[in-house]
């Protein structure tokens, strides 16, 4: 699998805007006092490094995170330490880049073989006789 760095690619800094924010959730006092979450916002429309098709598939698994700017936004708060959290938002958005990066493979038609087909038609006989076996008998007087 290509990583960013393998397929000649380098995130730009200055696309990258790290801000601090209060994180939500359990932790008593510190979660009032310190901002220690991170949001990351990454201009993805403005990266023109980035193939088309991998930048397509950029936009579909980021889903909800990608505003109609073109920005990526992740949010991460599962550290309590600000700097962890950092290399956590920056690990989660490479890791976004390293699958968008990798082509999805093309789907083969194939078909069922003869066996499976005559098989698939013998059960439904076998059901359609069990059926028919269950109906109440009908009376020819």
């Amino acid at each position: 699998m290509p990583s960013v760095r393998d397929a000649g690619l380098a995130i730009p800094d200055e696309l990258i805007e790290f801000r601090q924010v209060r994180a939500s959730g359990p932790g008593g006092q510190n979660v009032n006092k310190v901002s220690n979450a991170v949001e990351l916002r990454f201009d993805a429309a403005r990266w023109m490094e980035l193939p088309a098709a991998a930048s397509a598939r950029l936009a579909r698994i980021a889903g909800r995170r990608l505003n109609d700017a073109g920005v990526i936004v992740i949010d991460a708060q599962r550290f309590r330490s600000l700097d962890q959290n950092k290399a956590d938002a920056r690990a989660r958005l490479e890791a976004m880049i390293h699958a968008a990066l990798v082509e999805p493979k093309r789907r083969r038609k194939t078909r069922p073989t003869r066996a499976s087909i005559e098989r698939r038609l013998a059960s439904k006989a076998r059901d359609a006789k069990v059926k028919r076996m269950r109906q109440r008998a009908i009376r020819d007087d």
